[in-house]
């Protein structure tokens, strides 16, 4: 994985934090406001993407929605909560092994220290 992309999302979301503050917001002001800073430095998005569920090779219901894909490589999972749930970390790793995407990342900006909010989830499975 790309160490570089990583830093520069993680960069990205602390100056977001950094400037919004945390906790106090909803999950799509930050997750629009990372876009953007994302934006500034180079680095593209897709917000929202919307993913079909297939279920035995038929969609099903609606699609799953990801917050935020960065460069085709990465999901970020934005939350804005000052409580952890291990819910969190399985939302993604599904997201993850339903597009075959092998990295992502959970960035809880509810946390008064970012850094604490930051968790790497690895797809181990494709």
């Amino acid at each position: 994985m790309n160490d570089d992309l990583l830093r520069k999302i993680v960069d990205a979301a602390t100056e977001v934090h950094r400037l919004l503050g945390g906790p106090g917001l909803i999950e799509n002001i930050y997750e629009s406001a990372l876009c953007h800073e994302l934006a500034l430095q180079g680095v593209q998005t897709e917000r929202q993407l919307p993913i079909p569920i297939l279920y035995k090779g038929s969609p099903i219901r609606d699609p799953l929605f990801l917050d935020i894909l960065v460069d085709k490589k990465v999901i970020v999972e934005v939350k804005a909560n000052e409580k952890h749930y291990p819910y969190y970390e399985a939302q993604l790793l599904t997201h993850l092994r339903l597009t075959g995407i092998k990295m992502g990342l959970l960035i809880n900006f509810g946390k008064k220290v970012l850094k604490e909010g930051v968790i790497p989830i690895i797809n181990k499975q494709n």
